[in-house]
């Protein structure tokens, strides 16, 4: 007896999904458990955990801040470029700050705690506290010496043009000094927060000061990864820190840097991305070569 058209799909069908349910729902995934528990191999499908005496101390993956619990940096170790996974290196809330080369004015808000600011204020301001912390030049292009955006809005008489009629440091809100006195000649003020220049006709113009064009300061001490878990920093980075890990432990610069490079990959294949420092492993090493005094 011929089954009828209809039924002979839905059994086609069915067939269809309790093959894929074994081959990708069980073999599949069973195949890759197995190939985890190889020798050599378990370490990684465990998530390349380290440990010390036993203790987990995070993952060789992802990064983590080094600070204490008001969230100041911890002087005998290096520090981590920043992150904007969640509180920071939240692997739960893996993200970048979705802030491009034009956020540059800040929002001001009459309540300090909700105000937001640029990126190129935290950009400033970072390298500033970089710059204090590693005893480098923390100067920057476009920054002010306060560290945020070193952005006017400026007036003019018939909108675009015609002359200059008033001249506001968006990012430097009263009772701040403005990082200029005058703009064309005209009093540069601060500004008043709640209010938006831009929508008032003010044309947002960025200031470059007199900051080196290479600054000390390396970008990635500045800016956080697209996934906001990245373990690593640049060896430049790595390099304005030994100065001060070395004079907070008590050890040679040059012992210190050796163990940087020790602990510096280098480019994959040879050809792709750059060399980078893993921070967990490095300051590990460092508690055990020279131990906190």
């Amino acid at each position: 007896m011929r089954l009828p058209i209809w039924l002979s799909q839905h059994l086609a069908a069915l067939r269809a999904v309790l093959v894929l349910t074994v081959l990708l729902g069980l073999a599949y995934p069973l195949a890759l458990v197995a190939v985890g528990r190889i020798p050599g191999m378990d370490g990684r499908a465990d998530g390349s955990l380290v440990t010390v005496g036993g203790k987990t101390v995070g993952s060789s993956l992802i990064g983590q801040s080094f600070t204490d619990a008001d969230g100041n940096p911890v002087p005998r170790y290096f520090q981590s470029r920043p992150s904007a996974a969640g509180d920071g290196y939240d692997p739960t809330a893996t993200a970048a700050g979705n802030l491009g080369p034009e956020s540059v004015v800040d929002t001001l808000a009459v309540d300090p705690a909700e105000s937001t600011p640029s990126l190129l204020t935290q950009v400033c301001a970072r390298s500033r506290a970089v710059g204090e912390l590693d005893g480098v030049d923390g100067r920057r292009p476009y920054c002010t010496p306060d560290g945020v955006g070193a952005v006017l809005a400026v007036f003019r008489a018939d909108g675009l043009t015609g002359p200059v009629t008033r001249v506001v440091s968006v990012n430097q809100a009263v009772p701040a000094t403005p990082f200029v006195t005058t703009w064309a000649g005209v009093p540069v003020e601060a500004a008043r927060p709640g209010l938006d220049y831009v929508a008032e006709g003010g044309v947002i113009t960025p200031v470059r000061g007199d900051a080196p064009a290479q600054p000390a300061v390396p970008a990635d001490a500045v800016t956080a990864s697209g996934s906001g878990l990245d373990p690593h920093i640049s060896p430049a980075y790595a390099e304005i820190q030994v100065a001060r890990v070395a004079r907070e432990r008590g050890a040679d610069p040059a012992a210190v840097r050796r163990l940087v490079e020790a602990h510096t990959t280098g480019r994959v294949l040879g050809f792709m991305g750059e060399p980078a420092v893993n921070v967990l492993t490095l300051n590990l090493a460092l508690d055990e070569t020279f131990p906190a005094r």
